[in-house]
């Protein structure tokens, strides 16, 4: 079970946008990253390949290590460690190391 999942809100804790808040679009689980909302832009060169495309410099979102973002916690809103707990049917979930939330 990962941590981090699509959808939460994460903090760059390491690399050139540390310190920088967004939102997982996308976990590349086989690699460890994650694609992450307005984090680690870079620009592609892209040739006019057919007459109604345009050529240029675009700018683009790379995945990032998993190891370099943490998640904020949306009860405490702060930067926390996930931890897993089983409840009562037998299911797993996460929770916030600092408030002791479940987070969904």
């Amino acid at each position: 079970m990962f941590k981090i999942k699509r959808n939460d809100i994460i903090k760059v804790i390491a690399g050139k946008d540390k310190g920088k808040t967004g939102k997982v679009l996308m976990v590349l689980p086989k690699e460890n990253r994650l694609l992450v909302e307005g984090i680690n832009f870079i620009k592609r060169h892209t040739r006019q390949t057919r007459q109604d495309q345009k050529g240029g410099i675009i700018q683009k979102e790379s995945p990032i290590h998993i190891s370099n973002a943490v998640l904020v916690c949306k009860h405490c809103n702060q930067p926390t460690k996930i931890g897993i707990e089983i409840i009562g049917d037998g299911s797993k979930v996460r929770v916030c190391k600092k408030c002791k939330e479940i987070i969904t």
